[in-house]
């Protein structure tokens, strides 16, 4: 499958699951009292500490392997088992400890449902390794497609018949049993059942460095709502979690559908032209321009925004919004160095870059935590500023690429961007920053911002011009 074609099919996986998350986040918050989600966001950040070694990077081994044998796959498939089966088991023993320390028995029964979430991952997670590596983007969507649908249905159903925060983790539960079971379906016949050994030295010297990096990744990403929520109260950790989840919607939406892509096609075209520098430029070229766009209208928009999804319960969001929304402005350009450094093997590269972030960031959100949660926001615009600037400057030597050139692709994304804030500027001034129509208020600036968006890119001539009018072009052929 073609780099195109594949990432159609990302966006197109990306943006179902993006629909159904949103809906039933929608839902969720209308049902749920920010306690009660904030209990459940503490505990999924303690969780993703376990989640981090959850396969020891075996999944992405199998996707960058240059000679795929079957005692390789054996061996992958002995690790991801092995280790489901192990943390499971570790979840369980932990369970009352964590429940004990927070004062909050929910969280001890969220814990022994992810648990069993654990023992099932291993029975999806090597096919869609392997979907991933031979680009079967078509699959990999219906696969996704299908567990995002079964977890909304049921959270969506538990929340509304008042069962609490356990209905999300059961919807999770449910998510990661639906994607197993079409697993097995697409898993190919060759691939065999029986694990092995043989090879799992091979396996573990690539992953274990990777799940180092990961388990840095996740102590830097899940420190403000753990800080949050000894050193202030729940709520706090909801009204952040709400923000920060509104914000990420541009790693969900864009990077991952994008980065989906990138892993296998900077692995291929490392190993056949030897340098990615090209197709690394072009694909930040392309999310700088719409992230800065997408973090533009949150900044402008925010109060509209959280209304409409969440509810007015959650209006301590909106300056978290429009500051983490900053905070992600600054670090779009650096966000494909991770999967450029993985495709070339670089797995020393990532864990410095790594162990920095969390160097950086543990301590600035200790300190602003004890202060408030905007402080805690505000100390992420910071730290983007760093690691931004480390990363790229890192990516730059192991691919090739100058930062003049980097400087001038990031150039056009800006020019485009100053263009496309206007229409939201401007719908600022005539609405107000918290408007009584946040509907119509939103619905104006988003309008005004995507018509700036598309005559900034034919005005500049952005990278994202020929992108346009080869989609007009497919368009007008099948007219």
């Amino acid at each position: 499958m073609s780099a195109r074609k594949s990432l159609v099919f990302s966006f197109l996986d990306r943006y179902s699951s993006l629909v159904i998350s949103i809906i039933t986040s929608m839902i969720v918050a209308r049902l749920l009292s920010p306690v009660e989600i904030g209990v459940f966001s503490v505990t999924m950040v303690l969780l993703m500490y376990v989640q981090s070694l959850r396969d020891m990077g075996a999944g992405q081994y199998l996707v960058q392997e240059r000679e795929l044998t079957t005692e390789r796959i054996r061996s992958v498939w002995a690790v991801q088992l092995g280790l489901g089966i192990f943390l499971a088991l570790l979840v369980l023993l932990a369970s009352y400890p964590v429940a004990a320390f927070y004062n909050d028995s929910r969280m001890g029964d969220i814990m022994l449902v992810i648990a069993l979430s654990y023992a099932i991952n291993p029975f999806g997670s090597l096919t869609y390794a392997w979907l991933m590596r031979e680009m079967r983007f078509e699959s990999v969507a219906l696969m996704r497609f299908s567990a995002a649908l079964s977890g909304a249905v049921v959270t969506i159903w538990m929340a509304w018949r008042g069962y609490g925060p356990i209905s999300l983790a059961v919807g999770s539960l449910t998510s990661t049993a639906a994607n197993a079971l079409m697993a097995i379906y697409f898993r190919p016949k060759s691939f065999p059942w029986m694990p092995g050994i043989r090879e799992i030295k091979r396996v573990l010297a690539f992953g274990s460095k990777l799940s180092f990096s990961s388990l840095a990744a996740v102590l830097a990403g899940g420190a403000p709502e753990l800080f949050l929520g000894k050193l202030q109260d729940l709520a706090s950790v909801g009204f952040y979690s709400r923000a920060n989840g509104l914000v990420q919607m541009f790693y969900r939406l864009v990077i991952d559908a994008v980065a989906a892509v990138c892993l296998p096609w900077f692995s291929k075209r490392s190993r056949e032209d030897g340098t990615i520098s090209e197709p690394f430029l072009n694909a930040t070229a392309y999310v700088s321009a719409v992230g800065w766009f997408f973090c533009s209208i949150l900044i402008c928009q925010a109060y509209s925004v959280v209304n409409i999804l969440y509810g007015n319960q959650w209006n301590d969001s909106v300056d978290l919004v429009r500051i983490l929304a900053l905070a992600t402005a600054i670090g779009v350009p650096a966000s494909l160095c991770h999967v450029a450094l993985l495709s070339l093997g670089a797995v020393n590269a990532i864990a410095l870059l790594t162990v920095l972030g969390a160097l950086v960031t543990v301590p600035l959100v200790a300190f602003a935590a004890f202060h408030s949660a905007v402080a805690v926001s505000i100390s992420a615009v910071f730290i983007s500023v760093i690691m931004a600037s480390v990363s790229l400057i890192v990516t730059s030597k192991h691919i090739g690429f100058s930062l003049l050139s980097l400087g001038k692709t990031l150039l056009k994304s800006a020019e485009v961007t100053l263009i496309s804030a206007i229409g939201p500027i401007v719908a600022i001034s005539v609405f107000g920053a918290t408007p009584e129509n946040y509907f119509y208020a939103l619905l104006v600036g988003c309008c005004l911002g995507i018509f700036g968006f598309v005559v900034g890119v034919y005005l500049f001539k952005h990278p994202l011009q020929r992108e346009m009018e080869l989609v007009w072009l497919k368009i007008n052929s099948k007219s």
